[in-house]
């Protein structure tokens, strides 16, 4: 007895020291996830503070920026020379001044397809162009002197035989510039919508005129095979294989060789 109450003691102190070790086992558990949660949410605050971030203009660099654009001048192009492209057009005019935006209009590509099958260039061409100058007097002076002059006077240069037409436009900035590309922009797309609802409708006609087609070809299958039934039988058909119908009627035989009076006659002596 004495050896059995000694072993449960043990076995109770051993019982009691696990318990003890679990205990604190789980509690370094929970500091750890603690301690990740608080980690998270650490991160998660930062990175909701870095996103909050919104970089503010203040109203003086607003201001200063509206100035700069309130001193620009803006030359237009009436005509740009083959083989000439926005780089080549911005290496030459830089010259007499700071260009500060460029933009040339491309041509349309039916009009490059038609050249190419004629046998032409297929390089890329542009019809007109704006450039704006940081400053209105070098704008203007732009204007003013390269117009109807020559592009290059290297005689050997491709633009040699090539001239200038070029306006500088005052009162015009570059947000109407914006607006108009916009502008014919929407009505481009306006008007290919229109052609391909005008396309539609078209495709929808012809199809319907289809349909009737087959319908009166069907109709008229119809007719063929009747008529050749109707001609194999004896006769008395119609044209369209339909027999024909031929009505009976009652008719009351008239006296013939005797008159009224005559008749009469004979009517009593057969009767007496």
């Amino acid at each position: 007895m004495g050896k059995r109450n000694r072993n449960e003691h043990e076995h109770a102190d051993s019982d009691g020291s696990d318990n003890a070790d679990g205990s604190d086992n789980d509690d370094d558990d929970g500091n750890n996830t603690t301690n990740q949660s608080n980690k998270l949410t650490e991160a998660s605050s930062t990175s909701s503070t870095k996103q909050k971030k919104i970089r503010k203009l203040k109203l003086t660099a607003t201001e200063d920026f509206n100035a700069k654009l309130q001193k620009r001048g803006i030359v237009y192009l009436a005509r740009i020379p083959p083989r000439m492209g926005p780089s080549k057009v911005k290496t030459l005019l830089s010259d007499f001044g700071p260009i500060s935006r460029i933009y040339l209009a491309e041509e349309d590509k039916s009009i490059r397809k038609k050249r190419r099958k004629a046998g032409g260039s297929g390089g890329k061409r542009y019809t007109e162009g704006w450039v704006e100058f940081e400053s209105k007097k070098v704008a203007k002076l732009v204007g003013e002197t390269l117009n109807m002059s020559r592009v290059a006077n290297q005689k050997g240069s491709i633009h040699y035989d090539d001239l200038w037409n070029i306006k500088y436009l005052k009162g015009f900035k570059w947000s109407h510039l914006t607006e108009k590309v916009a502008y014919e922009r929407r009505v481009r797309e306006q008007k290919l919508r229109v052609e391909m609802m005008e396309v539609r409708r078209e495709n929808a006609l012809y199809m319907a005129q289809v349909e009737a087609g087959k319908k009166l070809d069907h109709i008229e299958e119809r007719r063929k095979k009747r008529k050749g039934k109707g001609d194999g039988d004896d006769g008395g058909s119609t044209e369209e294989g339909l027999p024909k119908k031929i009505r009976s009627i009652r008719q009351k035989k008239p006296f013939e060789g005797e008159s009224s009076a005559t008749a009469k006659s004979a009517i009593l002596g057969s009767l007496i």
